[in-house]
């Protein structure tokens, strides 16, 4: 007898590392031989971020899925890809396969619990065995919680105090093993019903979302899927292996490149083409090894992977809170009374025209290829809320979000309340070392990013390239380029308007401290080490805080 599985892909796109698909491949019957599997993706509006979605991103997902599709293929099965709501999608598939189990990977955002509930009570209503695993965050953000209390350890520090109780994260499950499963088909009758689509010829256009970049200043193409991943992931371990071998480790932290090619694994973990806990025992592993063979041995610890422990610390901070993506009803962040712009001012920052080279070279880049450097994001956070504009950071997460390949809801959100001073920081007090201008000379001194991105600036020397407005007339004629015409002038009195923001952040501090208050937790940051690894900031610049 044969009882047949369901695997629902969501965010973990691979089959390395799959708890999920394991268990889908294992058969619960007793009396039964074997599993037919009925591997799954649905577009319902939603599932992998589908809901904001830029061409970049759709791209992106839509090579992860083909890339999938193609490894089933090689051993005899397929994706099947549906549109629709997804319960109605799973019901009829339920009813017409004889469908015994559900098998898939837990998504701890709340923005997908309505989805799953109703998945869940489906199941049940129909005798569908339900199965969720943990295999997109290192530790079970619920798992989290309960340690500490009930409650989400509201500062960083008290989360790796919190996972050290808990102990290190799961390694890798083992590689699947195909040979007493078969693949099931889809009849062609309810194939029409669901809206079975072909993977290999869906492109981004087919969902209504086109390419609003400049191609002629696009320098990297990111390819999704779980084999391009492995391939970039045997690269960034060499990366990483030469940093360890330096004495020093986070190499795209301590040296920020932002002229060659990245390599980043952002994006291939954000929808789960590589296995977040495969990356971190990696780099774990490999720092183990380069100290063994060290006369003076340095431990290890949550530094080595210090960007993944920040983005299990954002997941955990979300998973209760479905308001953590705005202001006013969130419960851990300050309200604070922002410009509403009536002018152009927030088109002007997406598309790159705020007459800063930095901040417009890292917007068209966004645009133009679906992604940046850390480093960057937080420069232009900075411009657009607190250091310059003075805009809410709402709508600099929604903006990443279409935009940003790797973008999660609850990382990038959390991330824009730390930048903004609204949370996770120092109240209202956050460093003021993210000027546009001076990280751009610290950063890009030759002016080849700005360069890059801005090549109306190509002509124009050093000396001018990060202030062009500052050029002679007669030098920006030679140029090509007259400020104010061929390139924008700056938008603001950029010194002028840092003063007052800062004015205005005291202000609002010393009115909530004056009432007798004092900093709420989740705006403590532990010390200013970690405002310098949050920013990237290496030891040469000065953190005022």
């Amino acid at each position: 007898m044969t009882t047949n599985n369901i695997l629902w892909f969501r965010h973990g796109l691979r089959l390395h590392d799959n708890p999920s698909l394991l268990e889908a491949l294992r058969n619960d019957c007793s009396g039964s031989e074997s599993v037919r599997l009925y591997p799954i993706f649905i577009f319902d509006g939603e599932s992998a971020g589908t809901k904001l979605v830029g061409f970049n991103r759709m791209k992106f997902l839509l090579e992860s899925l083909a890339d999938l599709d193609r490894q089933l293929r090689d051993i005899g099965g397929q994706l099947f890809v549906f549109r629709g709501n997804a319960v109605n999608v799973m019901r009829r598939l339920f009813e017409e396969l004889n469908i015994r189990k559900l098998c898939y990977e837990q998504d701890c955002e709340p923005i997908w619990k309505e989805r799953d509930d109703a998945i869940v009570n489906l199941c049940r209503s129909m005798d569908v065995k339900c199965v969720e695993n943990v295999s997109h965050t290192l530790w079970d953000p619920e798992q989290v919680i309960r340690t500490n209390g009930g409650i989400p350890p509201l500062t960083y520090q008290m989360f790796l105090h919190t996972v050290d109780i808990i102990g290190k994260p799961p390694r890798p499950v083992a590689p699947p093993s195909f040979e007493f499963v078969e693949f099931g088909s889809v009849p062609s009758i309810l194939a029409q019903e669901v809206k079975l689509q072909q993977i290999r010829s869906l492109s981004p256009d087919d969902f209504g979302v086109y390419y609003d970049g400049n191609p002629e200043i696009s320098f990297q193409q990111w390819v999704g899927g779980e084999t391009k991943a492995l391939e970039c992931l045997g690269r960034r371990l060499k990366q990483e292996e030469e940093a360890f071998l330096g004495g020093y480790f986070l190499p795209t932290q301590a040296k920020p490149e932002f002229i060659g090619p990245a390599t980043s694994m952002s994006a291939a973990l954000r929808f789960g083409c590589l296995s977040v806990r495969l990356f971190y025992w990696c780099v774990h592993d490999l720092y183990e090894k380069v100290q063994s063979n060290n006369e003076y041995q340095n431990p290890a610890g949550p530094h080595i992977t210090g960007q993944l422990i920040w983005r299990e610390y954002f997941y955990t901070m979300s998973v209760h809170n479905p308001h953590y993506a705005e202001m006013v009803n969130n419960p851990i962040c300050l309200n604070i009374p922002w410009y509403e712009p009536k002018d152009d001012s927030l088109e002007r920052w997406k598309e790159g025209r705020t007459g800063f080279p930095m901040i417009d070279a890292a917007m068209r880049q966004l645009l133009a290829e679906g992604w940046l450097h850390h480093i960057l994001r937080n420069i232009t956070a900075t411009f657009l809320t607190r250091g310059a504009l003075w805009i809410s950071w709402e709508a600099g997460v929604q903006h990443f979000l279409k935009y940003l390949l790797d973008a999660d809801w609850s990382v990038c959100a959390g991330n824009w309340m730390w930048v903004s001073s609204s949370a996770f920081e120092k109240l209202l007090d956050s460093s003021s070392c993210t000027s546009p201008i001076a990280l751009a000379r610290r950063l890009d001194p030759k002016g080849e990013y700005v360069r890059r991105y801005l090549p109306e600036l190509k002509n124009f020397p050093n000396l001018y390239v990060h202030e062009p407005w500052k050029a002679p007339l007669d030098l920006q004629k030679e140029c090509g380029c007259i400020i104010g015409k061929d390139y924008p002038s700056p938008m603001i009195d950029l010194a002028k308007v840092s003063r007052d923001n800062s004015n205005t952040m005291n202000s609002i501090r010393e009115n909530l401290m004056g009432r007798g208050g004092s900093t709420p937790p989740h705006c403590r940051p532990s010390d200013v080490e970690e405002i310098r690894n949050f920013f990237w900031l290496p030891e040469d610049v000065v953190v005022d805080c």
